[in-house]
């Protein structure tokens, strides 16, 4: 299955690499210190289910030396995903879908208004990646699955011969018949999630000790889910406790993606998370005072400053 993952950090990087070690035509698209990287080292994933070394992985930083693929995989920030609709056109051809892995639930909508709702399929995974110095993506923990389906449920060719090839790399997928339940679901406890750990500055382990900090988090997740619910999504009324029990069982040093860029002084995905929810709250008439002091708190660091 020749597969094209359009951005190649953690996300990209680890599932690629694992489909490319197990025969799959795998192409990387990257770029600087990380492509460079990949061209003269390889590719390496340090695991814990594993590592993996890619020699000669085939990366560019030029879509249209792949040509069309089969499967194009978007891995990119969300602040990307426009622009990531544009500079895939030379990999989209008549049998190709698009599937994106991003947090968020907008890029759905973004690809399908760029090449077609045919073309396209919604995905969601949940692992804890980084890129650990270019060329080498760390996976922490064991979380390491994906799902992904047709918006209308359908167990079709595409998507099993999508699973069938992550199988054979050993890679923990299932085919969703509810698939924006799924992105959803992910979006109610990454947005309040990233929101609480980046806000405070602190892990979850601090967060979870702190009475009030996990009320606000709690809060957080409740807006989100009554945003979801206004937007006709189909949800199970005990999903927010159960994103509450599931909080209580991540590791006390846990901290969202979006508290390393914030650390860092790189740009944010926070108007795609927090600031989505404000924004749909708004449009919706939902009152989201958690997400609001989350967005008002950290808009200064945007754009990427310290």
């Amino acid at each position: 299955m020749k597969i094209v993952f359009f951005g190649s950090g953690g996300i990209g990087g680890y599932f690629g690499a694992r489909l490319a070690a197990a025969g799959e035509d795998v192409h990387f698209i990257a770029r600087g210190r990380h492509l460079a990287a990949m061209k003269s080292n390889g590719l390496r994933v340090n695991s814990p289910l594993g590592d993996v070394h890619l020699e000669t992985p085939q990366a560019t930083d030029d879509p249209a030396q792949c040509g069309p693929a089969e499967l194009v995989v978007v891995g990119v920030k969300l602040y990307d995903t426009e622009a990531a609709a544009v500079a895939i056109k030379p990999l989209v051809g008549p049998e190709t879908t698009v599937v994106s892995f991003q947090n968020g639930v907008h890029a759905g909508q973004v690809f399908s208004d760029a090449f077609g709702r045919d073309k396209v399929i919604g995905g969601s995974s949940s692992i804890a990646t980084q890129i650990q110095e270019p060329g080498v993506i760390l996976h922490t923990g064991t979380m390491a699955s994906m799902a992904f389906g047709e918006w209308d449920g359908e167990e079709s060719a595409r998507v099993v011969a999508f699973l069938d090839a992550c199988k054979g790399a050993g890679i923990n997928a299932t085919i969703s018949d509810d698939i924006n339940e799924v992105i959803w679901s992910k979006f109610i406890f990454l947005s309040s999630f990233s929101g609480v750990t980046c806000r405070f500055r602190q892990s979850i382990g601090p967060i979870r000790e702190d009475a009030e900090k996990l009320a606000i988090y709690h809060q957080a997740l409740e807006e989100t889910f009554a945003v979801a619910i206004a937007k006709g999504v189909n949800l199970k009324t005990d999903l927010v406790e159960k994103r509450m029990a599931f909080t209580e069982g991540l590791p006390v040093e846990m901290y969202a993606s979006m508290y390393h860029d914030l650390v860092n002084g790189r740009r944010l995905e926070l108007p795609w998370l927090s600031g989505a929810v404000v924004d749909l709250g708004r449009q919706l008439g939902i009152e989201t005072p958690a997400h609001l002091d989350f967005t008002d708190a950290l808009e200064p660091f945007v754009e990427g400053q310290t």
